[in-house]
């Protein structure tokens, strides 16, 4: 084998065992030495059914069920699957077929020996998302359902007031419903790389002007807003930038004890230039520097009242979609500050 080959193999992450025409072993590399727990050179000779001691659940050996030599002559690969060491430990194993000419003879077999802890923990969090998000669903719609099959049934019993209740309370719940549909598809499509932006110009303080006067309605708490003159227009998604916002300042009114102070001017990204950025202060106990950036994981959520947990981790991604960014830092006073930088963008076309 040649040596740059080989010293490439060396560094490899995954266990490789490379077997010539005869089925002899002809090299390993570290990884699959120390897989293995065999000497340096104990493997090389050895024939590649027992270098690869692996079987599926049924007890069938990895050998024998792939024929790596034998078989159709046009193979070049035999695909990745599970099989189990004589231990019970679980390894991904995949092998390339080599020929020197097409329909000819295998001339090297190369297996790539992989552990499958890192897979399954993946399986386990999706599993856990899945629970997750069965469980978000399952919330609204018990009491959808409950309230529906009680009028159902006992529609003569309940005054007219009690049936308004009721039914607005199932409209309540059919909306928490939607949003959190909502949110699981806009997640997934910024997972995908998929979420799609519907640019143009949009004024960020007419934004967060109009955001503040229906949120904020309600609150008995007063803040200050500071919004700088000649602010610079911004090319992006207005509805999205809209739900950015939105969340914000729903979650410094919610979750950081209301807000402080909004302040939206323009600012120079040390990285990107030229943009336009939000600030939200509120009157929490501010986020601990540790926490910062798993608030914007999936389903994470804190304190009594948290919502589906989806909500950081959407503006986040809407966000940076756009080309900009997102931080959290300690607010003058105490409190949290988010600070949101949307850059210019402006099309080409536009400034010529």
């Amino acid at each position: 084998m040649e040596s740059a080959h080989r010293s490439d193999f060396d560094h490899y992450p995954d266990g490789v065992i490379i077997a010539g025409p005869d089925g002899l072993v002809e090299y390993v590399n570290p990884r699959i030495v120390s897989m293995a727990r065999a000497e340096d050179d104990e493997m090389l000779g050895m024939h590649l059914s027992e270098a690869v001691p692996f079987d599926d659940l049924n007890g069938n050996s990895w050998y024998d069920s792939m024929r790596p030599y034998d078989g159709l002559n046009i193979r070049t690969r035999i695909s990745e699957a599970s099989w189990w060491s004589p231990k019970g430990s679980e390894y991904l194993i995949t092998a390339t077929l080599v020929r020197e000419k097409r329909g000819g003879p295998v001339q090297r077999v190369v297996v790539s020996v992989r552990n499958a802890r890192i897979r399954n923990q993946a399986d386990r969090e999706r599993s856990d998302l899945v629970a997750t998000v069965a469980h978000e669903l399952r919330s609204p719609l018990t009491g959808i359902k409950g309230f529906t099959s009680t009028l159902l049934t006992k529609w003569s019993k309940f005054s007219e007031e009690q049936r308004q209740l009721m039914l607005e309370t199932v409209d309540s719940d059919a909306d928490r419903l939607s949003r959190l549909i909502t949110e699981l598809l806009d997640a997934a499509r910024i997972d995908a790389g998929r979420l799609t932006l519907k640019r143009g110009p949009v004024k960020l303080d007419e934004v967060v002007r109009h955001v503040l006067t229906n949120v904020s309605g309600g609150s008995s708490e007063p803040f200050e807003i500071s919004i700088k003159d000649d602010l610079d227009l911004i090319w992006g998604d207005s509805d999205r930038i809209h739900q950015v916002v939105t969340n914000l300042v729903e979650n410094a009114m919610r979750h950081g004890f209301g807000l402080r102070e909004v302040v939206v001017q323009n600012t120079r990204h040390h990285d990107y230039g030229g943009g336009v950025s939000l600030q939200i202060h509120d009157n929490g106990p501010g986020i601990p520097v540790e926490m910062r950036q798993r608030v914007f994981s999936r389903f994470w959520r804190s304190g009594p009242g948290a919502g589906s947990g989806l909500g950081m981790y959407i503006v986040r991604g809407i966000v940076e979609e756009h080309g900009g960014a997102i931080d959290i830092q300690d607010a003058e006073g105490g409190g949290a500050q988010i600070r949101v930088w949307f850059p210019i963008n402006e099309p080409a076309s536009m400034s010529d």
